[in-house]
């Protein structure tokens, strides 16, 4: 729908600061100023937390710092206070977890047994930059992941779904043989698996690199008994827990930077 298409960026936002109004009275300005900035730079991230504190990420100190110029110029021309930066992390998993976890529904008529297991780095990668991720071809896709990656044919057609926002480097497997009313909780779990991704158990961090295998599932046969309120609290209690039984890890962010100069000037470098 969008005639001006989105920049592809080689870093992602990942030094947070939170911004705050010394003067109460100025708060409507500053969140008219973050629109402006998050629409002048496409890079930067501005959000809002649970706690009400306002969020900018960027890709470095340097870069947020600029930000906050612009913001307290131009853009929301009001004085506020700034949180020392801080880093994100991503959780991850190094091993295939040890058991297969089970969680059940609120009203004990549905199970979900689930696996966590970790994805290539490579195949990460190839998730953030679209080449496996939800966008491509499924057939392209399915043959990638069978010829590069050692995926299963079935593992690879059966995708549910990516997160976070439904493009992360992490995965829904349906490993599944033969269940009823498979279909109609896949939404649920979906949705439930967005959820887990973006706040995972470890510090409330994104999820990267997850492969969640669904290895099987119990329904209730009655559709009342499997909405969304009965799938979606356990699929997540189940993500997490098989997160943490395959030896959970974060990954910290690298700055990669490449700095081109002429020759006499290397030792200052």
């Amino acid at each position: 729908a969008h005639n001006i298409a989105d920049m592809k960026y080689s870093v992602s936002p990942v030094v947070k600061v939170a911004v705050k109004v010394k003067d109460g009275k100025e708060l409507p300005k500053l969140v008219e100023g973050l629109k402006k900035l998050s629409k002048s730079d496409p890079l930067v991230v501005c959000t809002t937390e649970e706690s009400g504190e306002h969020i900018i990420a960027g890709c470095g100190e340097l870069h947020v710092e600029i930000c906050l110029k612009d913001l307290r110029d131009e853009y929301a021309q009001c004085e506020f206070t700034v949180s020392d930066p801080v880093v994100s992390y991503r959780e991850t998993v190094n091993q295939l977890s040890s058991q297969t976890c089970l969680a059940k529904s609120p009203n004990k008529h549905n199970r979900i047994y689930l696996t966590a297991e970790p994805m290539a780095d490579e195949l990460s990668n190839a998730i953030e930059e679209g080449k496996a991720g939800p966008k491509a071809d499924p057939k392209e896709r399915a043959k990638l992941l069978r010829e590069k990656f050692d995926w299963d044919e079935n593992a690879a057609r059966k995708i549910w779904c990516y997160g976070p926002e439904t493009d992360g480097a992490n995965v829904v497997v349906d490993t599944t043989q033969a269940v009823q009313y498979l279909i109609e909780i896949k939404e649920h779990v979906n949705s439930a698996f967005q959820w887990a991704t973006k706040e995972g158990p470890l510090c409330e961090e994104n999820m990267r690199g997850i492969r969640f295998n669904i290895m099987d599932v119990t329904l209730h046969t009655d559709a009342i008994h499997r909405g969304a309120g009965q799938i979606m609290p356990p699929t997540r209690r189940c993500c997490f827990a098989a997160e943490l039984t395959g030896k959970p890890t974060l990954q910290e962010p690298v700055f990669l930077v490449e700095i081109t100069c002429p020759q006499e000037a290397m030792s200052g470098v």
